[in-house]
């Protein structure tokens, strides 16, 4: 499988996300599209591959029978729905749209809402990677998080998985939780080593406006333990053979996610589902312009769309030209190689002459890497991105949510 997703001054690769809204319990932390509904609520499944189905079809004259490249379907918890309906979810897919042969098709699970054999379902239903939210495996730090499962379910989780024959498997670990040490923080590692993932996913625990935890915020390691934790993990991780490609990503060689990929490299993305956001580019009378839509949040509203003349957008855009210097900027500097210079008045429509005089600074700072013809944050650049992107934006504001969110 490809590890890269080729940059082109014409139109770039296309993937599709699928958002799946419900979950269990709403995380303290989590300020993602998701709705709590317990663990005996009987979820639309019906209803809502039926709206899925409509959406896609409202969205193709966009797309007009593009490849896709990559599939990721993420939440709220995925995996509350049944192998039967991504079964028939992705078959309507692949009627409608062309699939690369070599199609990354990802499905986001927690590890507290499986039942016995549904990972063999998921994997007969087309579903070839997974992305197991264990986000830690010691019960104390998970109760803090507000997580519905314990260790010994993440463990569990993982043998499965791999039981069903998921031979591509991303572990998501949190670090910085409450109360916890770098010890602490590098037995998750060790642990989630154990199992040799294809790839993981280690990200700082950061406080989102219109959770709970930034209401009510926990009392989190202080800074020092905070770099003591990003320093060890790191090396642990390399160590183990897991390269750090992105701010938070790490993978095997040749199982980097081709989904977060095409985001990152500004590919284009359709969004379906509750609340789901795609980005497009499309013909204008200047070249390719980036439109962006976004989809009705809340289910029942999203559900009842589907009689609904006016379709299922709830909001629609071309982006501002003078946004995209910064758009563009805050998806390719979050790789650790960067993107070719060359590629930045591709997809910004901007000459470099402007852009090299704004690096000058950044150079200065120990912000970028020293070297010919690449936009290559340095190991310091990747830890201030934002720092990084003021720089270089043009003096548009940087939306912090977009440059450390984990999609």
């Amino acid at each position: 499988m490809s590890a890269s997703i080729p940059l082109s001054p014409g139109v770039p690769p296309l993937s599709l996300y699928i958002h799946v809204p419900w979950c269990v319990r709403k995380c303290p932390y989590c300020d993602f599209n998701s709705h709590g509904v317990g663990r005996s609520a009987e979820l639309p499944e019906a209803s809502y591959l039926a709206a899925l189905i409509a959406d896609l079809e409202a969205d193709l004259p966009l797309v007009a029978g593009r490849e896709l490249v990559s599939i990721f379907i993420g939440g709220g918890t995925p995996s509350l729905m049944s192998g039967g309906f991504y079964e028939r979810l992705l078959q309507a897919v692949a009627d409608r749209l062309p699939l690369a042969a070599d199609v990354e098709i990802t499905l986001e699970a927690n590890p507290g809402t499986l039942e016995r054999g549904r990972f063999a379902a998921y994997r007969a239903a087309g579903i070839n990677r997974l992305s197991l939210g264990v986000q830690s495996f010691q019960d104390v730090q998970l109760a803090a998080l507000g997580r519905i499962h314990g260790g010994n379910d993440a463990v569990a989780a993982i043998e499965e998985a791999r039981d069903a024959g998921f031979d591509n498997l991303n572990i998501d670990l949190m670090h910085g939780l409450p109360e916890q040490t770098p010890a602490l923080a590098l037995a998750d590692l060790d642990q989630a080593l154990s199992f040799s993932p294809e790839h993981l996913s280690w990200y700082q625990l950061t406080l989102e406006p219109n959770t709970e935890f930034y209401t009510f915020p926990p009392e989190l390691p202080v800074e020092e333990v905070l770099w003591d934790i990003q320093d060890m993990g790191h090396e642990r991780l390399e160590s183990a053979g897991l390269e750090r490609y992105e701010i938070s990503a790490y993978a095997r060689a040749g199982r980097r996610s081709r989904h977060n990929l095409n985001y990152w490299h500004f590919g284009d993305y359709l969004g379906i589902g509750a609340g789901a956001h795609g980005k497009l580019s499309v013909a204008g009378s200047d070249g390719l312009q980036i439109h962006r839509r976004w989809k009705s949040r809340l289910p029942d509203a999203y559900l009842r769309r589907v009689n609904d003349p006016r379709g299922f957008v709830a909001g629609q855009g071309d982006i501002d030209e003078r946004e995209l210097p910064l758009e563009f900027a805050m998806n390719a500097l979050r790789l650790v190689e960067g993107v070719p210079l060359s590629t930045w008045k591709a997809h910004t429509g901007r000459g470099l002459q402007a852009l090299l005089s704004r690096l000058v600074t950044a150079r200065e700072k120990g912000l970028l890497v020293e070297g010919a013809g690449r936009l290559q944050a340095s190991p310091q650049g990747l830890l201030f991105l934002n720092e990084l992107l003021v720089l270089i934006s043009e003096d548009r504001p940087v939306k912090e949510e977009l440059v450390y969110s984990r999609r």
